[in-house]
């Protein structure tokens, strides 16, 4: 028996007991695992500070090896797609986005920064804004 801590895409953290790591990861695979707060299937096995090496390799590092490629391989189409299809208006995002709320000027896709107390703003005025962790472009590479 095998017990490994757990966290739903909604970071609900939870432990789950397997007969062994290929009984988790086919759980995993089928659906069979579920969080106990929102019921998602999404789940992950987390890092544990306890840990026993059987092997130099295993089909949990595969498993998370190619979670992170994809992860980071959807980051970067996430990122292309925003770049291309949104206006930088930078720190004025704020202004520009209660503009077009309040239609002084045309709705378009607009992205930019804001601050907390910014976000309070769009909140209270219910603007809906999605906050990404975009990278920041180097000088040379905006040329």
């Amino acid at each position: 028996m095998i017990v490994f801590d757990l966290e739903c895409i909604n970071g609900h953290s939870f432990e789950g007991w397997f007969e062994d790591s290929d009984t988790f990861l086919q759980q995993q695979e089928n659906g069979q695992i579920s969080c106990p707060v929102c019921n998602t299937t999404f789940v992950e096995q987390k890092l544990s500070p306890v840990a026993v090496k059987t092997s130099s390799h295993s089909l949990v590092e595969d498993r998370t090896r190619a979670h992170r490629t994809a992860m980071v391989e959807l980051t970067e189409k996430i990122t292309d797609f925003v770049e291309k299809n949104f206006e930088n208006v930078g720190a004025d995002f704020t202004k520009e986005a209660l503009k077009m709320h309040y239609g002084t000027t045309e709705k378009r896709n607009i992205r930019g920064s804001t601050t907390a107390e910014e976000d309070r703003i769009l909140d209270k005025e219910g603007i809906p804004v999605i906050k990404l962790p975009l990278p920041i472009k180097s000088e040379e590479d905006l040329n």
